[in-house]
């Protein structure tokens, strides 16, 4: 049975990027240099209201890559797959490549 986990609020469900231990040419990287906190957003919930009741959008959206804090975020498992809940604005920005 497939689960599926839908954030509330203004929560978002990110499974952490890996950063890969050596280049495609074979070049074994520090582990500091690899050390970059970043995710792929899975899920989004449907945002937080303001005092009216007016409601506030998250910022990010499914498919997303974004930079995390160091430490934060509830960790849950789903299977064999880890992901962590961060509220939206615990995400310090989102990754483009030029």
């Amino acid at each position: 049975m497939m689960k599926r986990l839908v954030p509330t609020f203004n929560r978002i469900l990110v499974q952490r990027v890996i950063q890969p231990a050596k280049t495609e040419s074979g070049i074994l990287l520090p582990e500091k240099a690899s050390k970059l906190n970043s995710g792929k957003v899975i899920a989004v919930g449907s945002g937080s209201r303001d005092k009216d009741g007016k409601l506030i959008p998250v910022s990010v959206k499914e498919g997303d890559t974004v930079l995390l804090p160091e430490y934060g975020g509830t960790q849950v498992k789903l299977g064999e797959k880890e992901y962590h809940l961060f509220r939206d604005e615990d995400v310090l920005g989102t990754l483009h490549e030029d």
